[in-house]
């Protein structure tokens, strides 16, 4: 027997034990009413901090009970809606404002704007031999790990990593907010050079333009793109900005923050909790099921793409988790605010860059689902597309890669990231959950000789 056929088999053995003491028996949960996922029985998360940064709000409670109502987002008390609206008249960017209000508490005024734009431009600069020692050498296959691993070694570059007062977490919060879009970007180039061997391109940023602009100009070879397109791409890093403290990455930002460990380490952890697939890797779950789904059932016929998406809630089809990926939301009940604002821009550029039957595949996932999960549940239930549904097509009509729908999630959402942590630091208290320990003490007994 070879080394390799003898490891396998260690393997398969301590495998069966693992299999045996890594299960917790879900009833046990009831038993000792324990708040699984952080979830009340209702489905409202569990309350465990304050947060004055922004409000999602799916539902009001009565009595105990949910009452579905129109979604809607506030950024420090300021509807999302409002925001989107007010830039979008005056046709400019709203990115770099939607930060500076998430950081900052209050919408920037003419001349603050132009300052802080100034402050994240020379923010992009980069310390000598990074992108070189950093990037290029080490690449990866996925960027958002590429990522992490990038936005710790931004530590050792740092002359006060360590200091967690106000003052110096708001120019590490800064410095992470203009680098990340060019971090992405050039991991990006890196891993299809690497992987691929395509031809290595990379331009610099460009002097006064937006976030959203910078990106597509990095991203494309002949660094072209539209005002309309920029645009767009500014809408999606809006709505992706901030969600509420309660969301996977920005409550594990708070963790993290509360035991006193450094800016780099705490982003570090949003950055691998939003990889996740439940998480902002919903998205690219989207564009997956999409993908499945033409490739087994007539799509343009909604009789045969209903019978599909019925295989796919009873676990017969796609990933086989009866999940419809882009539906539903943990707090959103009746309409997600974000969704909502995205299928409105991705419907006008569908029409225009010849999407307009991929469009018409996700309004139509949409609607099977809601009266599937009716006919289920009852008419009262109510689930809405979430945000993720619309935006790996918005990615897709912009050109951007699949590899890139995550990473853009993290780059807008490291503006809200970096406000939590500036809350969090305010209060020394560490957060230290309690767990229910369902082994009893037990005897020692020495190696057993077999």
């Amino acid at each position: 027997m070879n080394d390799y056929q003898t490891i396998k088999d260690i393997e398969n053995h301590l495998l069966v034990k693992l299999d045996e003491s890594s299960y917790i028996d879900t009833d046990l949960y009831k038993e000792y009413n324990i708040k699984r996922g952080l979830r009340n029985s209702n489905g409202t998360g569990v309350l465990v901090g304050i947060t004055k940064i922004a409000n999602v709000i799916g539902y009001d409670t009565v009595d105990g009970k949910i009452i579905p109502i129109e979604g809607k987002l506030l950024y420090r008390g300021i509807n999302l809606n409002d925001i989107v609206d007010g830039f979008q008249k005056s046709d400019r960017f709203g990115f770099e404002e939607t930060a500076f209000l998430l950081l900052l508490g209050d919408l920037p005024t003419t001349s603050s704007m132009e300052s802080f734009k100034k402050l994240l431009e020379y923010n992009r600069k980069f310390p000598k031999f990074f992108n070189e020692d950093v990037i290029f050498k080490f690449p990866s296959t996925n960027v958002m790990n590429m990522l992490q691993k990038e936005v710790l070694n931004l530590y050792s570059y740092d002359i006060k990593p360590e200091d967690l007062s106000l003052t110096n977490t708001f120019r590490q919060s800064i410095n992470l907010i203009a680098k990340l879009p060019i971090l992405m970007v050039y991991s990006y180039h890196a891993m299809r050079h690497y992987y691929n061997n395509e031809s290595l391109i990379i331009h610099r940023p460009k002097p006064g333009a937006s976030t959203a602009e910078n990106i597509l100009h990095m991203l494309r070879p002949d660094s072209q793109y539209t005002d309309q397109e920029a645009k767009l791409l500014d809408l999606c890093m809006v709505v992706h900005a901030e969600h509420g403290g309660g969301n996977n990455s920005s409550f594990a930002t708070h963790v993290v923050s509360s035991t006193g460990t450094d800016t780099y380490s705490a982003i570090s952890t949003a950055i691998g909790s939003l990889k996740g697939p439940k998480h902002g890797g919903a998205n690219l779950m989207v564009t997956h099921m999409v993908k499945n789904i033409k490739e087994n059932c007539n799509w343009r016929s909604k009789n045969s793409l209903s019978a599909y998406l019925d295989k796919i809630l009873a676990k017969e089809a796609f990933d086989n988790k009866g999940l419809i990926y882009g539906m539903g939301h943990a707090v959103y009940t009746k309409s997600d605010p974000r969704a909502v604002l995205l299928k409105a821009r991705a419907k006008e550029l569908a029409i225009i860059k010849g999407f307009k039957y991929d469009f018409e595949l996700l309004e139509n996932i949409e609607k099977l689902t809601i009266e599937k999960i009716k006919d289920k549940k009852g008419m009262d239930y109510e689930i809405c597309a979430n945000v993720d549904l619309y935006s790996g097509l918005v990615y897709e009509m912009l050109g951007i890669d699949e590899n890139l729908f995550t990473p853009i999630f993290a780059v807008s959402r490291m503006a809200g990231w970096c406000a939590h942590r500036l809350e969090q630091i305010r209060d020394d208290k560490i957060m230290r959950p309690g767990y229910v320990s369902i082994i009893d003490e037990r005897e020692y007994k020495p190696l057993l000789k077999r």
